[in-house]
Order: structure tokens, then sequence, then C-alpha cells
């Protein structure tokens, strides 16, 4: 692909929380992620204002080539024009942040809905099946 001094290529490992600075992580701990994915770097760069975004699957990063990760293009001047900064960091950084919001809220909304319980008309989730004990089960083969 040719250099073209306009894009940016921003890959899904740069966020990875449990990946360290030396083994390609990017942003600060507070700005990364668990299991970062494509269509999460996606959203997050929505949700921060980028418009000019272009999405490359089953692409894989130089340094791991392993895993198929797929990697974001951003162009720099949208970027400029929509949120302000075409520093590569600095867009990383604010996407991060705003990735790692997103996925408090929804663990958040899950632990929520877990501690409410199933819903009145779920019947499934609400039955109570009782479980045969190890000493019933033998008493029914004596007989």
């Amino acid at each position: 692909m040719d250099h073209n001094p306009d894009r940016i290529s921003i890959w899904p490992g740069y966020f990875d929380l449990k990946s360290s600075r030396r083994s390609g992580r990017r942003v600060p701990k507070d700005s990364a992620v668990r299991k970062p994915d494509l269509e999460g770097l996606f959203m997050a760069a929505r949700s921060v204002g980028l418009r000019k975004i272009k999405r490359e699957e089953k692409i894989s990063h130089p340094k791991r080539p392993h895993g198929q990760e797929g990697r974001l293009w951003v162009s720099r001047a949208g970027a400029n024009d929509s949120i302000g900064s075409s520093s590569k960091e600095e867009i990383m950084q604010l996407i991060g942040c705003n990735w790692r919001e997103m996925q408090n809220n929804t663990d958040q909304a899950e632990k929520d809905s877990a501690q409410r319980g199933p819903n009145k008309g779920d019947r499934s989730a609400r039955a109570q099946r009782k479980s045969r004990s190890p000493q019933r089960t033998q008493k029914r083969k004596d007989r």
C-alpha cells in the first residue's frame, strides 16, 4: 500500500490492558481496555467524533503476526476538523478513554441486570429445579 501522510493506522493491540508498553500497548493503563477488538475500536472512534474512518479486517500487525486483529485507518485532516487534534497519540488517548468508559458502562449494566434477577414472565430462568442428592440416588438403587 502506498504511503499516505494523511492516514493514521490504529491497531486494537495498542489498547490491550494486559500487554505492556514493551509488547505493544501505546496508551496509558487508564486508557486501555480488556480484550480489545476491531468492532469496539470502531465504535469508540465513532463516539469520539471521528467520521473519516476505514476498517480493514483480517490484517495482522507486523509484530503480532499470529492474530489477525484488523486495523483502523483514520484521516489526519478529518480528525483535525472533527476533534481538533491531528496527533496520533492524542487521538489514541481520546479513543482509549472513551472505549474504557463504554466498557465500564456495559459491565455495570450487566451487573445490575444480574442483581435484579430474571424477568417476571421468564419461567425457565425462574424455575427452581431440585438436584438429586447422592444419598437419594443411592437409596433408589437399593430398592
